[in-house]
């Protein structure tokens, strides 16, 4: 259910934020330690976490997090790509290692408020749970709702283990990704259950306007249930750092706008290779596999380059994608298209293969846009369709019910089809 609301510079009397940060600081002062928070709701404004700290939420157990902006003070960290300065994450660590939150208790971001005033904030909204230049990071077990922004984002990290959340934002909040790795390395995401209102899974690496250009790299993503949300596992679209080394298995989405979606555009540059997907069923998707170089969200998507369907010259803000690998996939009740994958004209999508897949198309699909781009409108129906595409290898490919041809090719060289059918 979403948080109260609340009037901004109003006196609270009753949270707890002083005495459990006491307890952070405390327990990080002695070299290290848990934290408990017991049963019964705690109403607090952001936290700070600490090296060596872990914070354990026990059964029964709700931190309450008051959506007043003044609890939330301006902190320097990055937010879709750029460094800059933002309303405190609830809870946040910067530069710290060894640092956990687990337990079977509830973590409530009061979302409705900040969702409702979004665009009368001159900051960005508050992360859920925000970890910045951290190491060795453990998140396991809670359940975390009603997020102001991007539920959890780690930025620029390194190990991170994430396992067993429940991640419940409504199906409308805007902006409520569930988990965001941003730029680390090294990162297992497991058994986790996630409905949002944006993107379930989504890594990223920095946009043309942030300096460092820093991969994320070296992904497990597996025995994950995902619901609701514009994609099941996102790669994008900020990608000027490179996202390489990601796999997913045996996960489920149901009702995602998208199954597994690569998005990127001119400008923004950024490597993305060896990506393999295994054992995933789908299940009421718009389209279950898209890959799009043509991204026009955000002012710079606006430029006439970016939906150029002409070569340009190649630079280092062209984006660059190969190596991704399907297999062994399941969709049903898709309504737009089976597949949507384009690279670009000068820098074509290179080694792809798709093996034992089978996309059936829901009975009576409702038309639906596969991918956000100049040129691309609602279809219903529409097969695979394949652009700017060299060296893909199909085997096994079913496509069932299409309106039309099961397989549509624009501009594509070295395609290989084995065993495909409708």
């Amino acid at each position: 259910m979403p948080g109260p609301s609340a009037v901004p510079g109003t006196v609270h009397d009753d949270l707890a934020t002083a005495r459990l940060q006491h307890d952070i600081d405390a327990a990080a002062a002695r070299g290290g330690g848990r934290v408990v928070v017991g049963p019964g709701v705690h109403r607090t404004g952001a936290l700070r976490l600490r090296s060596g700290v872990e914070l354990h939420l026990e059964a029964g157990s709700r931190l309450q997090f008051v959506p007043d902006p003044a609890l939330y003070p301006p902190v320097e960290a990055r937010w879709e790509g750029v460094a800059g300065t933002v309303h405190s994450p609830c809870l946040f660590a910067h530069g710290e290692s060894d640092v956990a939150i687990t337990g079977l208790g509830t973590i409530d971001g009061g979302g409705a408020f900040w969702w409702e005033h979004r665009e009368e904030r001159e900051l960005a909204r508050p992360t859920l749970i925000g970890l910045h230049e951290c190491r060795r990071v453990v998140l396991r077990d809670v359940v975390l709702q009603n997020s102001p922004a991007w539920t959890v984002h780690p930025a620029l990290c390194e190990d991170v283990s994430i396992s067993g959340l429940r991640i419940q934002n409504p199906a409308d909040s805007p902006n409520t990704d569930g988990i965001d790795p941003e730029s680390c390395r090294n990162v297992r995401i497991s058994d986790c259950h996630i409905d949002v209102g944006d993107d379930c899974i989504a890594l990223k690496a920095g946009t043309e306007r942030t300096p460092e250009r820093v991969a994320c790299e070296n992904i497990t993503i597996t025995n994950c249930t995902m619901v609701h949300g514009h994609g099941g596992v996102v790669l994008g679209s900020e990608m000027a750092g490179g996202v390489r080394n990601v796999v997913i298995s045996a996960c489920v989405f149901r009702g995602t706008d998208r199954g597994i979606r690569v998005k990127t555009r001119r400008g923004r540059g950024g490597l993305i290779e060896n990506v393999r997907v295994s054992t995933v069923v789908m299940e009421d998707v718009l389209s279950p596999f898209t890959v799009n170089s043509f991204y026009h969200c955000g002012p710079e998507g606006k430029l006439p380059l970016i939906g150029d369907r002409s070569a340009r010259e190649v630079d280092e803000g062209t984006p660059q994608i190969r190596g991704l690998h399907l297999a062994h996939i399941t969709a049903t009740g898709v309504r737009a298209s089976a597949a949507h994958l384009y690279g670009l004209p000068e820098a074509p999508l290179h080694d792809v293969s798709l093996h034992d897949v089978t996309v059936t198309f829901a009975e009576d699909p409702v038309p639906g846009t596969p991918e956000m781009a100049d040129g691309v409108g609602p279809v219903a129906g529409e097969g695979m369709r394949l652009g700017f595409v060299h060296d893909a290898r199909l085997s096994g490919v079913r496509v069932q019910g299409a309106h039309g041809e099961a397989l549509l090719l624009e501009q594509c060289e070295r395609i290989s089809v084995e065993e495909a059918g409708r």
